[in-house]
């Protein structure tokens, strides 16, 4: 498979109407000034010298605020940078993320001359009162119409939801989940809600208004919610925010998180809890009390099957006091994983005994 690259332009807040009580794009995206159109230049040609494969599939990508909110003539302007880059073959595509209530047929076919290939809508639940107690400004309706357009126009269409909104429940979150599968995006994105400074939810969390979700309940909801997708064949593309200088572990100085579910990897934390859930099924299949066992599989997930920190591995030898020898074989599928005994409890003790028979 073509390996593919994603070229990063913030354009924090700009075209936005709202202040969602959850959000502060310029703190999220670490850019506090509004983006223009040498800045893209520049940020395309540091990105096309620094990946390594000239041949891979390369996009550029105008994330946060709601770029088709912007006026008509600056989207114009930015849109036309990377369209040079399309025309003379350096890139291949463009993406862009905006709101549901900002899509209609004549933005969707200006934006078909630029070139944009995919568009992802800032969904984030689609239970209309929780959209309202966020104030997103925007209701369920909006996303089923976007969405639609999105694909009748030919585009890409891609979903954006956050987990732990205020009020939010578990059975909401996967309400959600079903709702937007049924209007057939290719990827989707999972946000854990993160308390940001300067943002409405960090007066209600100071206030004992709001409690955000512990990072293994957000785990939690993440695998259920990427298991669901995949059965569905919808891509999860990213799962909790891009760490930044201004997003990282709210315990470091210059971190703008007071508090919630940060992890520097969401994604290897939810996909190991898969894993491990995975491995322990397998376990408990075995019909022999083995004290160690060899885990074959593809080397592409092995940071996910010995968890984050070895996490997995060792968990298992705490609660199963069982060992694990992890080998990898590149001829397995990533989704096939084969578990074999290396040694019973019984070779365990004959092996013992034999060594104190020696001493």
């Amino acid at each position: 498979m073509k390996k593919q690259y994603i070229i990063p332009i913030f354009v924090p807040h700009a075209g936005c109407p709202n202040e969602c009580t959850f959000c502060n794009q310029r703190k999220i995206s670490g850019q506090l000034e509004n983006v223009t159109e040498q800045e893209v230049r520049n940020t395309i040609e540091y990105y096309l010298e620094l990946f390594k494969e000239k041949k891979a599939y390369k996009e550029v990508a105008f994330f946060g605020g709601s770029f088709t909110g912007l006026e008509v003539e600056i989207q114009n302007q930015l849109l036309g940078v990377a369209y040079e880059y399309i025309k003379s073959k350096k890139i291949d595509g463009i993406r862009i993320s905006t709101r549901p209530d900002y899509i209609d047929k004549e933005t969707l076919k200006r934006l078909k001359k630029f070139k944009v290939k995919t568009i992802e809508l800032g969904v984030q639940s689609t239970n209309d009162y929780i959209l309202k107690r966020c104030k997103r400004g925007h209701t369920y309706e909006h996303v089923k119409r976007a969405s639609r357009l999105i694909r009748l126009f030919g585009f890409t269409l891609g979903h954006q939801m956050m987990v732990g909104l205020p009020e939010s429940t578990r059975l909401d979150e996967l309400n959600t989940a079903r709702e937007l599968a049924k209007l057939k995006p290719k990827i989707v994105r999972i946000y854990p809600v993160l308390v940001i400074k300067d943002t409405e939810l960090e007066r209600e969390y100071l206030n004992g208004q709001f409690e955000p979700l512990e990072l293994f309940q957000a785990v939690e909801i993440c695998k259920e919610l990427t298991q669901f997708f995949q059965k569905k064949r919808i891509k999860v593309i990213r799962i909790g925010l891009q760490n930044t200088d201004t997003i990282r572990n709210p315990e470091e100085v210059g971190s703008q998180v007071v508090a919630g579910p940060y992890h520097e990897n969401m994604r290897q934390l939810v996909d190991s809890a898969y894993y491990y859930e995975l491995l322990v099924k397998k376990i408990k299949e075995i019909n022999t009390k083995a004290k160690e066992i060899e885990v074959t599989i593809n080397p592409q997930i092995i940071n996910e099957i010995v968890g984050y920190k070895r996490e997995n591995l060792q968990k298992i030898k705490e609660i199963y006091n069982l060992d694990v020898v992890v080998k990898q074989n590149e001829k397995f599928s990533t989704k096939k994983i084969e578990v074999k005994i290396t040694k019973t409890y019984k070779e365990f003790a004959d092996d013992d005994e034999h060594y104190s028979k020696r001493k």
